[in-house]
């Protein structure tokens, strides 16, 4: 299935009638090449019906826009702006929006030829405000032709991941884990998001995985694992029974997504599991995650969110992962201290059983799950991915209702150091500038859980935009301070 939303950026330009309207037609069309010449033109559509002054000329864009499969919308002030007409054009687009102004080009064209965008664009955010308005405004929302198509381009993950909300739900099964009282968190904002959740037990998966038995699909999709592991595939026996779960799941989401457009998963990996299914589900979790269908394990609702949003503002597979373990005082001294400018405390390593996709680990086997393996027979866990996670840049974020249900979240960017874990599961060293900090005053001050998503590549730009633009409030969106900025609760001696 085509889980990633795409986004057509209907521009529309407006014009106080005041002033020249020819201002407005030929800075859009300034603009709309700009773009072309940088971007792709699929991306955008040029409004030609009319340059808004009006109510009337309102209804019109708005029809027109819809017509062309737009579902996001620049609103263009080309000059000063009718801030009634401009923001009603806002209300009534049902998708993610944004507001840009016009500078003006030339002190040789200041007398017809100033629009006085810079000041129209208070009075639309003011009238904005007025009506309720969600609106995406760049943190200087005022520019050339190439200054706002750089912004427009800018738009397009917010914009995706907006529309993603939109259009989303979260099949979950089963509740969480005992004594995993952190990934347990009000629905409701779910909802408040547009996010619709299915909640099933894992007895309805249990009861679909063994209808799958003897799928005819099911060599196919073993082929294709082999094919992926190639030398790691150290449990050969247990595939069939994992291309069994994997096809379960598919048809699940097949059967299930309604009239959404986009799915997520949550799924119970144990304790009981593995008992009967008799496998461990990561390696799977780790393929369908891959394929843009992220999945949480744990039952963590909100995990999954985090992962969805990842994946399409970035463009790209994420994970969760644990905020796990401190890196040892040796391997630190060893490895890290000297050639990479962090501090110790800087450091800590990211794991999960083995649900990272296989593309962003260094390398890959199939294994067991060795915590679990403790107390159960081997044969019982098979199913992990393991390998160390492939150094880079990287963002750890989550999205978070409390116990009381508000939003919040967090945001961080930092790398994966190449760096050898000697450990197990999917794991990496990471680090991020004042993780120390953050650790203490963001993650346990904020009673996050354990859980983090991981982004590959430094997204919390666009990140910091979609959590506001859904409404999170600004102050709950923490992030890692640094050297010498204070947090709220931070003991000024240390």
């Amino acid at each position: 299935m085509n889980n990633m939303p795409k986004v057509k950026v209907g521009i529309v330009a407006v014009s106080r009638d005041c002033f020249p309207e020819s201002l407005s037609v030929n800075r859009r069309k300034a603009l709309v090449e700009a773009y072309t010449k940088k971007y792709d033109a699929a991306d955008i559509y040029e409004c030609p019906v009319c340059i808004v002054e009006s109510e009337i000329h309102m209804v019109q864009a708005l029809e027109d826009i819809k017509k062309a499969g737009c579902n996001a919308l620049c609103v263009y002030l080309g000059n000063f702006g009718p801030e009634i007409s401009e923001t009603l054009l806002a209300k009534h687009f049902d998708g993610p929006k944004m507001f840009i102004a016009a500078a003006e080009e030339t002190q040789d064209n200041l007398v017809q030829g100033r629009g006085d965008a810079y000041c129209g664009m208070l009075n639309a955010s003011y009238n904005l405000q007025l009506r309720n308005v969600k609106a995406y405004i760049p943190e200087y929302p005022v520019g050339d032709a190439e200054d706002c198509a750089d912004m427009i381009h800018d738009f397009l993950p917010i914009a995706r991941a907006v529309e993603g909300l939109n259009n989303l739900k979260i099949i979950s099964f089963g509740p969480r884990p005992l004594n995993f009282l952190a990934c347990n968190a009000p629905i409701k904002q779910l909802y408040n998001l547009g996010v619709e959740i299915e909640e099933n037990s894992e007895l309805d998966l249990f009861e679909s995985f063994n209808k799958h038995e003897g799928d005819e699909r099911i060599p196919a999709v073993v082929k294709e694992m082999e094919e992926e592991l190639g030398e790691g595939n150290k449990k050969p026996e247990i595939l069939s029974k994992l291309a069994q779960y994997e096809l379960t799941l598919l048809d699940w989401v097949e059967a299930h997504k309604g009239y959404r457009k986009y799915v997520a998963i949550a799924g119970k990996c144990w304790p009981a599991f593995q008992t009967q299914f008799g496998f461990v589900p990561c390696y799977v979790n780790s393929r369908l995650t891959a394929k843009g269908i992220p999945v949480s394990c744990e039952v963590d609702i909100y995990g999954c969110l985090s992962e969805f949003i990842g994946t399409v503002v970035s463009d790209d597979i994420v994970t969760l992962l644990d905020i796990n373990n401190s890196v040892p005082k040796d391997m630190y001294a060893e490895s890290i201290e000297g050639k990479y400018n962090y501090t110790h405390k800087d450091t800590f390593m990211g794991f999960h059983c083995g649900n990272t996709a296989s593309s962003k680990l260094s390398f890959c086997e199939m294994k067991y799950q060795m915590i679990m393996a403790r107390s159960l027979p081997i044969e019982v866990t098979n199913g992990t991915l393991e390998g160390d996670i492939k150094p880079g840049d990287i963002t750890f974020y989550r999205l978070q209702s409390t116990a009381d249900n508000k939003l919040r979240a967090y945001i961080a960017h930092g790398e994966i150091l190449p760096v050898a874990t000697r450990s197990f599961g999917g794991i990496g060293v990471f680090a991020i500038p004042e993780m120390g900090r953050f650790y203490r005053h963001v993650l346990i001050e904020g009673g996050y859980p354990h859980h983090g998503a991981v982004a590959f590549g430094h997204h919390g730009k666009a990140l910091f935009e979609v959590f506001k633009y859904i409404g999170v409030p600004v102050e709950e969106i923490g992030y890692n301070q640094p050297a010498g900025v204070r947090y709220p609760t931070e003991n000024p001696w240390g």
